[in-house]
């Protein structure tokens, strides 16, 4: 654990900590010096990580995922390990307040890297630019924190891993300093596919999103809202649209970020770089259609598999049922599947639907998964990321 410093500068942080990997009740493989931190650790470690403390923050507090980051950290055991958390801002923020349950009423700091060196882990919840411009220098060194970065910036850079904990935690080892996280789409769709990859290998996936304005940060959720009720007042025909490439209310767009020489978008190609890269799958072919629909939150996907070997459905049914992270969802003679709706706040993914593919006979099946997209997708991922490598012992 690092003693904080004076220093202060420039952007938006904010400082939590976390451990007890499980997100269900299901078992889960769940003054200035610098220098003073490799010590501290170490007699610390002396006991036994559980009784560790972590300093912790996260840049981008009051967006959408850094505000679910605190969440998480306020209701997980990870959050009773946290000495310190510290959020950092932009000018425009620095002074202000934010009222926590578990920490109490913390003041936002103006961002410095040399502050954030000091804390054992930082989450990055803001831009690509802005990871690109400082990740590494807060996590090179050994006295560098220990840095998970919810953005783009780095998840298809060789050497850096890219990590959903429950399929690939253990490539967290002692020394690795940045954690990428994935695309919310990759993580909640990934929670369903890999149990079934282990029962019966995957050898190529399809999908199609139905993806909430969430994944378009508060201000997606805000423009959603402000124009789904200006069209039902009446003071226009149509929404406006500013956030999004055509008004979200009352239509579903197959537009998520910029097409590709392929016509595919980049959030199309995100899922199949990153199953690629996350399951140690480099030649599997996985296509995506992304379609975003005017629903606040959650996202879902309808997925369709073929497989390696001939599928069992009670099988399938049962590994997932039994997969950490996961919510069987599927009594359709009491119209009980997966929702947004339902899907909504909760860290488990929903799963259901699960039927043998027409197309791919008794080599192939058919799903739909619904989950947070704030959740699951980000904030959730992130911190099991940092609990994983308690678990390690690698934020020591």
């Amino acid at each position: 654990m690092k003693i904080p410093s004076i220093a202060l500068t420039s952007l938006l942080f904010t400082s939590n900590a976390v451990n007890a990997f499980t997100t269900s009740s299901k078992n889960v493989p769940s003054a200035f010096g610098i220098q003073n931190r490799s010590t501290n650790k170490k007699s610390q470690k002396a006991t036994s990580n559980l009784h560790m403390k972590y300093s912790v923050g996260i840049v981008g507090a009051t967006g959408a995922v850094g505000k679910e980051i605190i969440g998480c950290l306020e209701k997980r055991d990870f959050g009773a390990q946290t000495s310190k958390l510290r959020i950092f801002g932009s000018q425009r923020s620095a002074g202000k307040n934010i009222a926590t349950d578990r920490f109490g009423d913390i003041e936002v700091e103006l961002f410095d890297v040399a502050a954030a060196r000091e804390c054992d882990v930082i989450f990055l919840a803001v831009s690509g630019d802005f990871a690109k411009e400082h990740a590494a220098a807060i996590s090179e060194g050994e006295d560098g924190a220990v840095v998970i970065d919810n953005s783009s910036a780095f998840r298809y850079v060789d050497g850096i891993p890219l990590v959903v904990p429950e399929i690939n935690g253990d490539i967290c080892v002692k020394g690795t300093k940045l954690i990428a996280n994935p695309n919310c789409t990759t993580a909640i769709g990934l929670m369903a596919l890999w149990p079934l990859h282990q029962l019966f290998g995957l050898k190529r996936v399809i999908m199609s999103t139905y993806q909430a304005a969430s994944g378009a940060g508060q201000e997606g959720m805000d423009e959603l809202a402000t124009e789904t009720l200006a069209v039902l007042n009446k003071e226009r025909d149509v929404a406006e649209n500013k956030v999004f490439a055509h008004p979200l209310p009352f239509n579903v767009i197959p537009h998520i970020d910029a097409f590709q020489e392929n016509e595919y978008t980049k959030e199309e190609m995100k899922v199949t770089w990153e199953t690629r890269k996350i399951c140690n799958l480099p030649d599997i072919p996985v296509s995506c259609t992304a379609v975003r629909i005017p629903t606040y939150r959650a996202h879902s996907e309808a997925i369709t598999i073929e497989t390696e070997k001939p599928v069992d459905i009670e099988a399938a049914r049962e590994a997932l049922r039994n997969a950490p992270g996961v919510k069987l969802v599927d009594d359709t003679s009491n119209s009980k599947y997966p929702m947004p709706l339902t899907a909504t706040g909760q860290d488990d993914v929903e799963v259901g639907r699960i039927r043998k593919s027409l197309v791919f006979g008794d080599y192939g099946l058919d799903l739909f998964v619904s989950g947070d997209q704030l959740l699951r997708g980000a904030a959730l991922n992130a911190v099991l990321v940092a609990e994983v490598m308690d678990k390690n012992d690698c934020l020591v």
